[in-house]
């Protein structure tokens, strides 16, 4: 008879924990089995530090858990032996359900702006653009670039690529091509991703020109006749 058909609680198990619910024969179980619900003879264990252990008994690893007042997870249940772990069950889930909540937030504060250009767009109007998606990548957005074709501009589509090629260019200093040009309909779209250090490496360029060069300290310093 198993601890949990007697109603006890299994080997590391504190009050208070949430345990697995014991399941049937066949059932798909979605998390590591821990303590009791490991049925192997024998576990490669690592410790709680990730120092390895070694290939211990089943007995021998539930007896450890107990004394360190931890639980046992297996963490590589394909690996023969299967590896298992001393580790504060309830402790790792939350900090993971933590780091997925946070990794949620993280893309949902992703924005996506979007530039439309003219296949026969004028200079001084690409300027403008160039501009604005410099602006955006320097705040950290992705910017996603549309080439709009008219009439028998349809059958230019080389000329949309390359105009969106030398854009790419000309913010390489700030953005990667994230999604490389491709054709949408009447469209051509690419997408350009800020650098990761794009707004620390505009930071720098703007104290390198606040400083004085060192001609004009020198003068300055001089001392007057």
């Amino acid at each position: 008879m198993s601890s949990c058909s007697r109603g006890l609680l299994p080997v590391g198990a504190r009050v208070g924990q949430r345990l697995l619910p014991c399941c049937s024969r066949g059932e798909a179980i979605t998390e590591p089995r821990i303590n009791d619900r490991i049925r192997v003879p024998e576990v490669r264990l690592v410790g709680p530090e990730g120092e390895q252990v070694g290939i211990v008994s089943i007995g021998e690893a539930l007896r450890l858990a107990q004394d360190s007042e931890l639980d046992l997870v297996e963490v590589a249940p394909m690996a023969r032996p299967p590896v298992c772990k001393l580790m504060d069950y309830g402790k790792f889930k939350y900090e993971a359900a933590q780091k997925a909540r946070e990794s949620r937030r993280n893309q949902a504060l992703t924005v996506i702006k979007e530039m439309r250009l003219r296949l026969k767009i004028d200079p001084h109007d690409y300027e403008t653009k160039k501009g604005h998606v410099e602006r955006f990548l320097r705040g950290g957005d992705k910017v996603k670039i549309t080439v709009m074709f008219r009439g028998r501009e349809q059958s230019r589509p080389e000329m949309g690529y390359r105009l969106l090629q030398r854009l790419a260019g000309d913010v390489s200093e700030l953005g990667v091509v994230e999604s490389n040009p491709k054709q949408d309909g009447r469209n051509m779209v690419m997408v350009i991703a800020p650098h990761k250090n794009a707004q620390a490496l505009q930071q720098q360029a703007q104290a390198a020109k606040a400083r004085p060069a060192k001609g004009e300290q020198a003068e300055e310093q001089a001392p007057t006749a």
